[in-house]
């Protein structure tokens, strides 16, 4: 049984910074796509970060340049650093994993149905 668990939310003033963790286990594949996923009140769900075990990364446009995803594969563990936050980035983050590599439709951030397996989210909290 694949789970996804996330830490590292937590309440900072713009300009700030905060790490993001998402500890993957029950996993044994060697060909992953992870995700980072966000939703604020009254919004919908907005992919935000792409990985796969090729090493390919996609980003939102509204988070390019500050937040950078990456991977620990000795410890199954998948990263968010954020950067530079803004009051616009508070909302809920989660981590999403599907299996294999992420093709075309999954590295466009657009499809969060396509990823199965999913965390129960931590709240990033940026304040002006």
């Amino acid at each position: 049984q694949v789970q996804l668990v996330e830490s590292g939310g937590g309440s900072v003033q713009a300009g700030g910074s905060l790490r993001l963790s998402c500890v993957v286990s029950g996993y044994t594949s060697s060909n992953y796509c992870m995700g980072w996923f966000r939703q604020a009140p009254g919004k919908e769900r907005e992919g935000v970060a792409a990985i796969d075990s090729d090493g390919r990364t996609t980003y939102a446009h509204s988070v390019k340049g500050r937040f950078t995803v990456s991977q620990d594969n000795a410890k199954n563990t998948l990263y968010l650093q954020m950067n530079s936050l803004k009051p616009e980035d508070t909302a809920m983050y989660s981590c999403a994993a599907e299996l294999g590599r992420c093709s075309v439709a999954t590295m466009s951030l657009q499809f969060p149905g396509l990823f199965p397996y999913w965390g129960q989210g931590t709240q990033v909290t940026v304040s002006s």
